[in-house]
């Protein structure tokens, strides 16, 4: 019994040993990782920050993607720091790695169609095929557009209607900008019968638009005869107008110049003889 007791207070003893140096040695290792996670914690913080800064002050660098790297620098930053964590207290950092590359690969694969989204934001972003207030159509949208995300674009179309188009939807498909240029030109098409007097009608159409002050006179308003047919010619007129007054004076300059042709109709028939 003596024995046997002695040998239960070694092995006690042995174990609280054991027990210490482990505590020791582990706590060290806690310490440690506090330290890390405080650290990493403050320099992700301060890395994003710099990042949003940095890419802020490059001209024409959109706010949005300016944000979007700046978090990604922080989340890569928290991530290695993590790994650093586990490496504290001996988990293999090689079998982390090859664990997160892995989920990495089947999320990407989950979500292709929403990556596919914010790649297609990111450049939308970097290129600026438009943006915020102008006027777009594609294939299958059109409207002024809202805002720009990473994952869809918001769009007001011409009857005051909400739309929102994936960023894919308007990547992959060609753009009509109506707002980019500060100007646009509209087209006149007039059929002159051959009994009338083709030379006049020119004239009146230069006369029309000559006074319409938001008609640009740089380049110059041009009329021409565009085709000719056994009864009648097809004379067009031609004139740039600035794009953000461009439905305002077109709309004018039609009416007015219906207006001029039917009064010219009417002076003509009232100096015909009965």
């Amino acid at each position: 019994m003596e024995q046997q007791a002695t040998d239960i207070i070694v092995a006690s003893q042995a174990a609280l040993q054991q027990a210490s140096a482990l505590a020791v040695q582990y706590s060290f290792s806690v310490v440690g990782a506090l330290l890390l996670l405080i650290i990493g914690w403050l320099a992700a913080t301060f890395l994003q920050r710099w990042a949003f800064q940095g890419l802020s002050r490059i001209r024409g660098f959109d706010a949005t993607l300016a944000g979007f790297f700046a978090g990604a620098i922080r989340y890569v930053v928290l991530i290695l720091v993590l790994v650093m964590v586990l490496g504290q207290f001996g988990v293999q950092t090689a079998s982390i790695l090859a664990a997160l590359g892995a989920a990495g690969l089947a999320i990407g694969l989950a979500l292709q169609g929403t990556l596919q989204n914010i790649a297609a934001g990111i450049m939308l972003l970097v290129l600026r095929p438009f943006r915020v207030g102008e006027y777009i159509e594609t294939s299958t949208v059109s409207g002024t557009v809202i805002e720009i995300g990473l994952f869809a674009t918001e769009l007001k179309t011409s009857d005051g209607l909400y739309r929102l188009a994936p960023n894919s939807t308007l990547w992959n498909v060609p753009i009509t900008n109506y707002s980019r240029f500060p100007s646009r030109r509209h087209e006149l098409s007039l059929t002159v019968k051959n009994d009338e007097d083709l030379a006049a009608a020119q004239d009146m159409l230069m006369k029309v638009v000559r006074s319409e002050s938001r008609v640009l006179l740089d380049p110059a308003p041009v009329t021409f005869v565009d085709s000719v047919s056994a009864d009648s010619a097809t004379v067009k007129l031609r004139y740039w107008v600035r794009s953000d007054t461009y439905f305002a004076t077109t709309r004018d300059v039609t009416k007015a110049m219906k207006l001029a042709f039917d009064e010219r109709k009417a002076e003509v028939s009232a100096a015909q003889p009965a």
